[in-house]
């Protein structure tokens, strides 16, 4: 049961995600960079903290309490992360939308999932899931299963991206909403792919990193609920605060560079635009991203397994960003063939989330 509600849970997060730049469609007169950092600050700083106020009493003194290493390094790898969200652009003009995609995704997930894993096989902490344990134990092969299966998956869902753009020549955009003029360089794609893929994964790490904050919390509610059992639903949402100090901190440097270049500073006061409807769709969107991490935690305290919960995260991620492609007939024009292909690649997303769930239920 706690496996079906990690799943569950998990599917909310992911659905959050593939979904909330929607909102942003609905901003008018604005450049990217005014909008999204003005949801950008709902996401990063507004949000979390109040989610934390909200699920985890005192939660401020938590990380008060903190050492100053572990809040050093888990701000650090959520700049890391912000980086990795602004190389995406980059990774997708050079190696094409679909392409590129499958490429960062698909390593976010596998070295978000598995490193922290060989991690704690060569640094050992108590309740830490190791890479031995995956090879050695069959739920832990089950969810190495899952992932390979994941990964066929997005190379499925890549290729039909691959044949859509063969067949159709239209203007296409990154997950940011923005219009990218494709490059096809293979070689430097790679690269800039890996470094993206790589540093996606850092939010990850820095769950891991900031993890003795997540514990804290955990024992201040069992200590006030001593009949409970399991994990605390909301552990993670005080390590949130921090790491996502780091992401704004990438993003708000970078869309301050780009209202200087490109001269919109404007923006936020443009009275030629319906301003108080910009600011409450970005606001949406904003606070939608975050509930992506808000369920994703919820998900991860019933998993007990933060390989499984971050495969589980990026699955439902691109499995739903694929759906909406489909619902929003994006699709449309391609042959029976690409159809077909992409639709194989979702269907195989969703056996590898059933995959996953089965290997944490029989742990």
């Amino acid at each position: 049961m706690q496996a079906i509600l990690g799943v569950i849970f998990h599917f909310f997060g992911g659905f959050a995600s593939g979904s909330f730049y929607i909102p942003y469609k609905k901003v008018k007169g604005w450049a990217w960079e005014s909008y999204w950092i003005v949801g950008g600050i709902f996401s990063w700083l507004i949000v979390p903290p109040l989610a934390a106020y909200l699920t985890i009493p005192n939660f401020s003194d938590i990380i008060a309490s903190t050492s100053g290493n572990i809040l050093l390094l888990t701000y650090f790898f959520g700049v890391l992360w912000g980086i990795g969200g602004l190389t995406y652009g980059l990774g997708v003009r050079y190696l094409g939308v679909s392409l590129g995609s499958s490429i960062i995704l698909g390593l976010s997930m596998v070295i978000g999932s598995i490193l922290p894993s060989i991690y704690f096989d060569i640094f050992p902490q108590e309740g830490k899931d190791t890479f031995t344990m995956f090879l050695h134990t069959d739920w832990g092969r089950m969810v190495m299963l899952g992932l390979l299966v994941c990964i066929v998956g997005i190379m499925i869902c890549g290729k039909a991206g691959v044949m859509k753009e063969k067949e159709i020549n239209s203007d296409v955009t990154d997950p940011h909403g923005m219009e990218v003029k494709t490059e096809f360089k293979f070689g430097l794609g790679l690269f800039v792919g890996i470094v993206s893929g790589v540093l996606s994964a850092c939010f990850n790490f820095g769950l891991e990193a900031g993890k003795p904050m997540a514990d804290a919390a955990n024992q201040i509610w069992k200590a006030a609920n001593p009949s409970e059992t399991g994990n605390f639903l909301f552990q993670n949402n005080v390590t949130y605060v921090v790491v996502l100090w780091g992401g704004l901190t990438t993003n708000f440097i970078w869309c301050m560079i780009l209202n200087a270049r490109n001269k919109t500073f404007g923006d936020y006061t443009k009275k030629s635009t319906p301003l108080l409807k910009n600011y409450i769709f970005s606001a949406l969107a904003g606070t939608t991203w975050f509930l992506q991490f808000f369920f994703y935690g919820m998900g991860e305290s019933k998993m007990g397994n933060g390989a499984s919960s971050w495969i589980l995260h990026m699955a439902f991620i691109i499995l739903i960003a694929n759906i909406w492609g489909l619902v929003l007939k994006e699709w449309k024009g391609v042959s029976r063939k690409t159809l077909t292909t992409v639709i194989v690649g979702i269907v195989t997303i969703i056996v590898s989330v059933l995959i996953v769930g089965y290997g944490n239920s029989i742990r």
